[in-house]
């Protein structure tokens, strides 16, 4: 199995819940084929260095994965087909130099993930720590 990288850029005017769906239609093909997804790293909203389509914008994804070369055929047709989708592109690491410039990457794309999962995680326990704090005033203004 070789290892592979694919950027794919999306049209902008697509709603958040439309980009999160057509991600998960190309890693739902990856999975398909027998590819080994590694990791994936959500770029956003890019301005693009010309106009593609009429879009001066897209939203960019990175996917890192280990996969056969047939794989790469069926992704790239899916990708061609799909209208959301305005460029792509598919590199295949080779030699020891690039294989350690892809793990480099690939732990790159894991930490964004986890620095990501830990950033949301103290907002969610936030307003929970707060809320007792609200409840302990009201009950000492009942006992006065």
């Amino acid at each position: 199995m070789n290892c592979y990288e694919t950027l794919f850029v999306v049209k902008p005017t697509l709603t958040e819940e439309e980009i999160a769906s057509q991600i998960a239609k190309v890693k739902d093909v990856l999975t398909k084929e027998g590819a080994e997804l590694l990791g994936a790293n959500d770029m956003g909203m890019r301005k693009l260095a010309y106009p593609v389509q009429k879009n001066d914008r897209g939203y960019y994804t990175v996917l890192f994965y280990k996969a056969e070369g047939t794989v790469i055929n069926e992704l790239e047709r899916n990708l061609k087909i799909s209208e959301d989708v305005i460029k792509f592109l598919t590199v295949k690491y080779s030699n020891t130099k690039e294989m350690a410039q892809f793990d480099k990457l690939v732990a790159a794309a894991n930490k964004n993930v986890a620095t990501e999962a830990k950033a949301e995680a103290p907002t969610a326990e936030a307003p929970a720590a707060e809320a007792p704090v609200a409840e302990a005033p009201a009950a000492e203004s009942t006992e006065a």
